[in-house]
């Protein structure tokens, strides 16, 4: 298994595999609703001008998060 990373981390045009989201908020369930589960490919499309929010490519629709919400994906880089 390749080092993990965490969402806001990866490079704009990158893929990566979800292995898991921290923490237990509300916000959390609402990850995992939006499809953000273990397993799915998560591609980083663009960033905002000012860097924050990012917007994301997952299970054939674009989602923007911030780069706080996004510390909180965990990843595996795919070549």
């Amino acid at each position: 298994m390749a080092e993990s990373m965490s969402l806001d981390e990866l490079s704009p045009g990158h893929r990566a595999r979800i292995v898991g989201i921290r923490g237990n908020s509300p916000f959390k369930k609402r990850l995992l609703e939006m499809g953000l589960v273990k397993g799915e490919t998560i591609v980083k499309i663009k960033l905002a001008p000012l860097a924050d929010p990012a917007e994301y490519l997952i299970k054939g629709y674009h989602v923007s998060l911030r780069r706080q919400e996004a510390r909180d994906i965990l990843l595996e880089p795919l070549g």
